[in-house]
């Protein structure tokens, strides 16, 4: 018999501790959609990739659905870099037009999305990469974006190009994919009804998808460890109207902005509760949804 002071033992012990703190979540969660955006350094880093990865195996082994949607914007640069193509912005976004849509749609729902796919399958798991297009899931309209020009101060529409928003998502495939036991991996493409292809800010993507399926919760894997007060402290839980007093009074500025935003959007939309955490830390989806004191920040109605 192995003696559980040993480091073998030890470890032992300590696993089964967390399942014993998991077991109830798991038993909350189940059957109840979860919806993770991925992206940030979490995207870029192979052993949080596959620490990423094993998460979402163990989500859907737990019997919860879990449904992925991925960003890419350090791989679309790259590769309009390497295609020749000069990348261009107004007021902080870049310019999409019809040979970088392009390139967004072969990098976004090509490479990216079937490596994700290849590294949850790894895991034992059946993945299966998708966009906007596929069953017609998600429509998309483009996105009208104004800005204050900081010399005149007059605001000025922002031409993108073909930068769009979600205004319709449908969810029939997704149900079809829950009771198949397949995981879907969601690149932020989707189709207008005008005929064109859109690309779509993966934040306001997943979003949308979470609203649709009134998922449990919707999570932000950032480069941050979540909201902070003005000490650099972790808000553990917010409400939606402390969320927003903390906008109006300066204590979440800068790209915090919209993440935060979104986040409301998302729980008006019909989501149960939106998490901002951090996805360097490894096993961060594990540690917000199977533990006690989770991983981020739970903005809440």
């Amino acid at each position: 018999m192995t003696d559980i002071t040993t480091d073998k033992g030890g470890k032992a012990e300590l696993q089964a501790e967390f399942l014993a703190e998991a077991l109830p979540y798991m038993q909350q969660y189940e059957n109840r959609t979860i919806v993770v955006k991925y992206g940030g350094n979490a995207m870029g880093d192979d052993t949080l990739g596959q620490a990423f990865a094993r998460d979402v195996a163990l989500l859907k082994q737990s019997g919860i659905n879990p449904i992925v949607v991925h960003g890419g914007g350090p791989q679309i640069g790259a590769m309009l870099n390497k295609m020749g193509i000069e990348s261009k912005f107004e007021g902080g976004l870049r310019v999409t037009d019809e040979k970088t849509v392009e390139i967004v749609e072969m990098v976004l729902a090509g490479s990216i999305n079937k490596e994700i796919v290849a590294m949850i399958n790894a895991e034992g798991e059946w993945a299966i990469g998708l966009c906007g297009k596929d069953g017609n899931m998600v429509f998309a309209k483009k996105a009208h974006k104004t800005m204050i020009d900081p010399d005149s101060n007059i605001e000025r529409i922002l031409d993108l190009g073909f930068v769009g928003e979600v205004v319709e998502v449908d969810r029939t495939l997704l149900d079809l994919l829950a009771k198949s036991e397949m995981i879907p991996v969601i690149a932020p493409v989707a189709p207008g009804r005008d005929g064109h292809t859109y690309n779509i800010n993966a934040d306001t993507f997943a979003g949308a998808i979470a609203g649709a399926l009134s998922a449990s919760r919707l999570l932000f894997l950032t480069d941050v460890p979540g909201v902070l007060d003005r000490n650099g402290n972790l808000f553990k839980e917010l409400s939606v109207g402390e969320a927003r007093a903390l906008i109006a009074d300066g204590t979440i500025s800068g790209g915090m902005i919209p993440k935060v935003e979104t986040c409301i959007q998302a729980i008006e939309a019909g989501v149960e509760g939106v998490v901002i955490l951090n996805g360097k830390t490894r096993h961060a989806v594990l540690l917000e949804i199977m533990t006690e004191h989770g991983a981020g920040t739970l903005i809440v109605p």
